[in-house]
């Protein structure tokens, strides 16, 4: 059977997808092939088309995952949103909810930190483009260079987001959150 031009590489992003969802909310190690391959109208034997190991499908749904975020940050640069706005547009009661649409980096980074060295060097790559668009919304710094500063301002909202998602009630949430908030302000005007 013959498929349309573009059908290929539509399906291997549809995969791509729905693995980035599924990694999110359940984590890598708990999402199944099989789960993932039904959810994107698949079978299962339709996977090693695409993909040579799961191994494979995790490091491109998580760099996908990391592009896209970053995508998100330079049109907020192009719009001129401030970097207060920036920051709240991360830490907020959405994004903590919204954990399979949310950052990669706050749903999977303990399982990150154990893939092979080939997904953890594609993470380290987005990662430092991404803070790379965040430290161009820095002032200059006198006690450290804005990279520093942007990814240490990323960790704290990544730390912040992942105790928020922990406690159990919404107040506390919220104030952890806005604590996160203020943290990363903070930082930025040091």
């Amino acid at each position: 059977m013959r498929f349309e031009k573009g059908h290929k590489e539509n399906t291997r992003r549809r995969i791509v997808d729905v693995a980035s969802k599924r990694f999110r909310a359940d984590g890598a190690a708990a999402s199944g092939l099989a789960g993932i391959m039904t959810e994107a109208g698949l079978t299962n034997g339709a996977f090693y088309a695409h993909f040579d190991s799961k191994e494979a499908l995790v490091k491109e749904a998580m760099v996908t995952a990391l592009a896209h975020q970053r995508e998100n940050l330079e049109q907020d640069r192009n719009e001129e949103h401030d970097f207060e706005s920036v920051i709240r547009n991360y830490l907020n009661i959405d994004h903590m909810l919204g954990r399979e649409t949310g950052c990669p980096s706050a749903a999977l980074l303990p399982e990150i930190g154990r893939q092979p060295e080939m997904t953890r060097a594609a993470y380290e790559d987005e990662l430092s483009k991404f803070t790379e668009v965040l430290s161009s919304r820095l002032p200059a710094s006198v006690i450290a260079s804005r990279k520093e500063i942007s990814t240490a301002i990323f960790g704290l909202m990544v730390g912040t987001l992942q105790i928020a998602r922990a406690v159990s009630t919404p107040e506390t949430a919220s104030s952890i959150l806005e604590g996160g908030v203020q943290a990363a302000l903070l930082l930025a005007r040091s």
